[in-house]
């Protein structure tokens, strides 16, 4: 039985996960495509370093790229370092060298996912990436092959679980965001530096990556509007509750007649919907096409095992006999742009939550400057306030353009009556 040898590029989380699953699974994978994988080559900073996990059989750590790059008896690199600059040049170069590529790494996809995919199209070796984008949920496949019959019209996901992991905190029980965010990395959730996470960043890599595959477009990551989860508070936590909404960190885009409408950002999700149910570090994407409909895919996000299933899917993509790159789902050529939606007229609904001075007239003040700019008021609620002094005012309202909706904001903002920046968050 042939068996065909890999290098390894990274033996942290995942790339360790990976092993485990090779050798736990390895006589069910070669009764799948007919070969044998195992792990020749892995590089690494430091191959002295106690391990708990091992590569395998016969494997060996290295510090030298080239020992990857320049095997002959490697046909396929794993490339699961994570950054930038040392991860493009190895992928750029086992390209070059005639090897097929796996990445779990969203952010240099995002950033330079054009380049990357044109020159393994130049090469006719596949650059593949299911892990980059959801962990073990298999929305690449999807996208590229099983839903590759339809135009996608909408697609909002959950696509980073230390955000949902926090938010499912605050929510569940009632904790504030710091706190949230603390066990979130005591359990390994969120790392030391967690502003990719919470700032909605990693989401933005991701959502970059789905544009392309769901709409056949580069859409640059520097005109996608990214609004994070540090602004949200036990306050709007409870106070979406009672309206019948949880709060989610989402990624979203949609087909606005030809045009690309995206961003990352919170919004309030009515209970009832299943990504409100999205609990934990979790991810889901939903996404609508015009001949299936609606569908939804959800599973852990992340993690060592869930990830590295993802990895061994492209894997055996990559060693099935007769395989034929297709890396972005639309052949070959290069992706044109995507014409843009400009986000001052993204269309939404809108919770708006005012601190103001308890004095008459403030309500119909706000109404007044809603009706100015053609919003709409669905709701609208006073809450009372201990100090007697100040008072949150809620408004839900229908549909409006952002810039409707953010002219409002920093309307009342300026007023003599506002104690405290207005919050606004769209609703789903």
């Amino acid at each position: 039985m042939e068996t065909v040898r890999i290098g390894l590029a990274g033996f942290g989380t995942v790339g360790s996960g990976l092993a485990r699953v090779l050798q736990e699974n390895g006589d069910w994978i070669e009764r799948r495509i007919g070969k044998r994988l195992a792990i020749k080559t892995v590089l690494v900073r430091d191959p002295a370093k106690q391990r708990a996990a091992q590569p395998g059989p016969g494997a060996a750590f290295c510090t030298d790229p080239s020992a990857l790059v320049d095997d002959p008896e490697i046909p396929v690199i794993v490339e699961l370092m994570g950054g930038i600059e040392a991860a493009r040049s190895l992928i750029e170069r086992a390209l070059t060298a005639g090897k097929h590529v796996i990445t779990a790494n969203k952010h240099l996809l995002a950033e330079h996912g054009t380049e990357l995919f044109a020159l393994a199209a130049k090469q006719g070796r596949g650059l593949l990436y299911e892990a980059s984008v959801a962990g073990g949920i298999p929305i690449v496949q999807a996208l590229k092959d099983s839903l590759s019959g339809n135009r996608i019209e909408k697609l909002v996901g959950i696509l980073n679980g230390t955000a949902n992991y926090i938010l499912s905190e605050m929510t569940t029980n009632g904790l504030e965001f710091d706190t949230a965010l603390t066990q979130a990395q005591a359990l390994g959730y969120a790392e030391a530096d967690p502003t990719f996470d919470i700032e909605g960043v990693d989401t933005a890599h991701k959502l970059v990556v789905l544009i392309r595959l769901a709409y056949g477009r580069d859409y640059p990551l520097k005109a996608l509007p990214v609004r994070g989860i540090t602004g949200v508070t036990q306050q709007d936590i409870e106070i979406a509750r009672e309206f019948g909404y949880r709060i989610k960190l989402l990624a979203q885009v949609r087909d606005v007649e030809g045009r690309l409408e995206a961003g990352v950002f919170p919004a309030l999700v009515k209970h009832t919907f299943l990504l409100a149910r999205v609990g934990g570090n979790y991810n889901a994407v939903r996404l609508e096409g015009n001949a299936v409909g609606p569908i939804m895919f959800h599973g852990q996000g992340a993690g060592s095992l869930p990830t590295a299933s993802a990895v061994l899917a492209d894997l055996m993509d990559v060693c099935r006999p007769g395989f034929l790159p297709d890396n972005t789902g639309f052949g070959a050529a290069p992706l044109s742009p995507a014409e843009i939606l400009p986000p001052d007229l993204a269309v939404s609904c809108y919770y708006y939550r005012f601190t103001v001075a308890d004095r008459p007239g403030v309500m119909a003040a706000i109404a007044k400057a809603m009706a100015d700019h053609n919003i709409s008021i669905a709701q609208a609620v006073q809450k009372g306030d201990e100090s007697g002094t100040d008072v949150p005012i809620v408004f839900l309202t229908h549909a409006a353009q952002a810039k409707a909706a953010e002219a409002v904001a920093a309307e009342i903002d300026a007023m003599a009556f506002t104690r405290k920046p207005t919050v606004l968050f769209r609703i789903l």
